[in-house]
């Protein structure tokens, strides 16, 4: 007789646990949403155009880097967080194609922030811009112009944050070296192994 009293009742626990029909159908749309909306974010932002040492340089030629990237000790001290690049003129271009993710005025300087893809994001000062947050640029699309007062002479500070780190920019514009590891044993002769000239860059 308990049992036949217990079964019902487990049955309409059961039913009421269970997610609602329109709950059930509504999630797979809005992972779908998500997906689309993060493909469509990585296609304006051309991954392949973002690779270190592929990126092109954000002015004219010559661009001669008239102060280098000095990484700080600590996230606080000084250093110089970027390079400086002579311009012979005053057209800024995207580095490499991404969206604005800053334009406006930085303490007395205007500043312009594009997001990459691949956590990479690249700041010019000072320059002027009519882009707006959000927008999509392509490489080597001019995003602004470049305004006096950084440098005695006309000059363009270049920044690199990549993961909220700051790096030095010429890792992205092919202008550092790769690391090669150079064995540091003998074999078993004692003598020093031989390195082939191709492994050298």
């Amino acid at each position: 007789m308990l049992r036949l009293i217990l079964i019902p009742v487990l049955a309409a626990a059961l039913l009421m646990l269970a997610p609602p029909a329109d709950a059930a159908a509504e999630a797979p749309a809005g992972a779908g949403a998500d997906a689309a909306a993060e493909a469509t974010w990585r296609g304006r932002t051309a991954p392949d155009s973002t690779a270190a040492g592929h990126w092109s340089w954000p002015v004219a030629a010559p661009h001669p880097v008239v102060r280098p990237f000095v990484a700080p000790p600590t996230p606080y001290s000084a250093g110089h967080r970027g390079i400086d690049i002579g311009a012979s003129g005053p057209e800024v271009f995207a580095p490499a194609a991404g969206v604005v993710a800053f334009a406006g005025t930085v303490v007395d300087r205007p500043v312009l922030s594009i997001r990459h893809v691949g956590g990479a994001i690249s700041s010019f000062e000072p320059v002027e811009t009519t882009l707006v947050v959000g927008e999509a640029v392509e490489s080597g699309q001019r995003v602004g112009t470049l305004l006096p007062g950084h440098c005695a002479r006309a000059c363009l500070h270049f920044g690199v944050r990549l993961n909220g780190q700051y790096i030095s920019p010429l890792a992205f514009l092919g202008g550092i070296a790769r690391s090669i590891l150079l064995p540091t044993r003998t074999d078993v002769t004692g003598r020093q192994p031989l390195i082939p000239i191709s492994m050298i860059e």
